[in-house]
């Protein structure tokens, strides 16, 4: 194995080059190895293993500047928290899946594991920036340090892993991260109207109206916000750990302050430039598309 100078240790910087997708050094493995069926986020069917026919002899997007208005709007949703440059450059040692069937086979299977494990890192991480958490830091150290460990293994070691263990060991960790900021969050409104706990876990609010609602410090993992209107609402402080915001109306809203919210969550949610976001997050380009559009 080869040792890998480009990707800094995760536990330096959320913004780092490591957690974020660097097509660059990558072999277009999103456009090969992940299925899509034809809807309204892909254009076509695709199975696994077949390369999208968008996907150039150089592993750039022929339709990269175009890819929502023909019809492929899942892949600018889609973020691989730099799990696709990991298997490209570090497990094969940047050898590209059209080297022969077998390497094919296995950087497909590979590629996958990696990207939830990098999606373990990208939470552990954000785990570790919370002064809230300062008391279990320790413990959320030690477990990235493992995970990042996890993140070198072979091709066939990583194929080995039970990866649902994994997630249930980190995803201890992150409630009593989200129970020590939310708690704190509640502290600092001692003042306001809002004095509980607000628990909206796995709820269903799809195309629900909370435009202006108050959701610092809830509980929101999981829930479904799909096409729910959230202009100015306020999400500071909150858990938005696989809040399923896919068309959600963000126009206003503020989410600086919200812990565990991803890249890919924000892309696939309706936004304007007064969206405030968590530093590490940027705006989408679609997003001034939408702006201009509701004007």
């Amino acid at each position: 194995m080869v040792e890998n100078r480009n990707y800094p240790n995760p536990k330096r910087d959320i913004s780092g080059n490591s957690l974020h997708a660097d097509c660059e050094n990558c072999f277009g493995l999103c456009c090969v190895a992940l299925p899509f069926a034809a809807s309204a986020d892909f254009a076509i069917d695709k199975d696994t293993g077949k390369p999208c026919p968008n996907l150039q002899a150089d592993f750039r997007c022929s339709i990269h500047k175009s890819l929502r208005k023909q019809g492929f709007k899942g892949c600018t949703v889609f973020d691989c928290f730099g799990a696709g440059q990991k298997v490209s450059q570090v497990t094969f040692e940047g050898a590209d899946w059209r080297g022969g069937q077998e390497t094919a086979k296995k950087m497909f299977d590979v590629f996958p594991i990696m990207h939830q494990l990098h999606e373990m890192l990208w939470y552990l991480t954000e785990a570790l920036t919370l002064k809230a958490a300062r008391p279990i830091h320790r413990e959320l150290s030690i477990m990235l340090d493992e995970k990042e460990r996890l993140t070198q293994l072979s091709p066939d070691s990583l194929m080995e892993l039970n990866v649902p263990l994994h997630r249930a060991n980190v995803n201890s960790l992150l409630l009593r991260t989200s129970e020590l900021v939310r708690t704190e969050s509640l502290l600092q409104y001692k003042n306001s109207k809002k004095s509980k706990k607000s628990d909206h876990q796995r709820a269903d609010l799809m195309g629900a109206n909370l435009r202006g609602a108050d959701l610092r410090g809830a509980n929101l993992r999981g829930a479904y916000l799909i096409a729910a209107d959230l202009r100015n609402a306020d999400l500071r402080g909150a858990d938005l750990i696989g809040v399923d915001f896919r068309d959600a109306d963000l126009r206003g809203a503020d989410l600086t302050g919200s812990i565990f919210l991803t890249q890919v969550q924000i892309n696939s949610a309706k936004g304007d430039a007064h969206t405030k976001l968590p530093h590490w997050l940027s705006h989408p380009t679609h997003w001034s598309a939408f702006e201009h559009k509701n004007k």
